[in-house]
This record gives structure tokens, C-alpha cells and sequence, in this order.
């Protein structure tokens, strides 16, 4: 019984927290799976010329949600959300991307703030 708890112990230490499987493409490491599968589809959306196309996109772009200050001899560090893609279409609309698994409260949180900071981006999540 003791060989079956190590054992245990040892494969939870080797998986993701929720079970996504890294995968890499073109030298990036993918969080998951399914954010790999959206690189590969904004990359193939990028042939086409139409509205709906992708002019360009960049990975894991960041936003700060509140600046770093300092109260009461205390500082506090900038709050960032950090999302999976940005993504420029070719009619000029900007979108940020986040795949999800499961959204976290902290997620939802930094949602709300984004959506605040940033009302002239539109955030999808999948």
C-alpha cells in the first residue's frame, strides 16, 4: 500500500493543475492542448484576406489592470492579466483570446478589471 501512495504523490507532481497537457509548436510551449490548436487556427486564419482574416496576432500580450504604489511605507506590485492571444483582423477589429479550462475566481475578477481598463478591447473566452 505504501509503493501505491509514492506512487500516487509522484504522477501528481508531474500534472498540470488541471490536467492539460503542454505541447509545443514552432518553439512556443502551450499551456494546453486546446491553446496549441487555436495558435495552429489563427495561423491558418492569417491566408485569409477577407473581413474575418487575421492581419496579425501575438502571444501572451499583457495588460495592467492597477499600477504598483506604495501605502502606509507598504508597496504593492501592479496587478497584470495575462492573456493567450491578440488577435488584429483584417476589417481593423482587435479581440483578446483566452482559452480556458475552467474559470477561476481570479479570473473572473481580472475580467471585470479588463473589461474596465479596457472597454475599447473585446475579450472572448473559450
Amino acid at each position: 500500500m505504501r509503493n501505491v501512495k509514492s506512487i500516487v504523490k509522484l504522477t501528481k507532481l508531474f500534472l498540470n493543475k488541471y490536467h492539460n497537457k503542454k505541447t509545443e509548436i514552432d518553439g512556443y510551449l502551450f499551456d494546453s492542448k486546446k491553446e496549441a490548436d487555436k495558435y495552429l487556427e489563427l495561423k491558418f486564419m492569417q491566408l485569409d484576406h477577407g473581413p474575418d482574416g487575421v492581419k496579425k496576432f501575438s502571444l501572451q500580450p499583457r495588460f495592467e489592470l492597477q499600477p504598483s504604489f506604495i501605502k502606509d511605507n507598504q508597496k504593492y506590485r501592479k496587478i497584470e492579466y495575462v492573456a493567450d492571444f491578440l488577435v488584429t483582423y483584417n476589417d481593423g477589429r482587435r479581440e483578446i483570446i483566452d482559452i480556458k479550462g475552467m474559470e477561476t475566481a481570479v479570473f473572473k475578477l481580472k475580467s471585470k478589471m479588463f473589461d474596465f481598463q479596457y472597454p475599447d478591447l473585446t475579450l472572448v473566452i473559450e
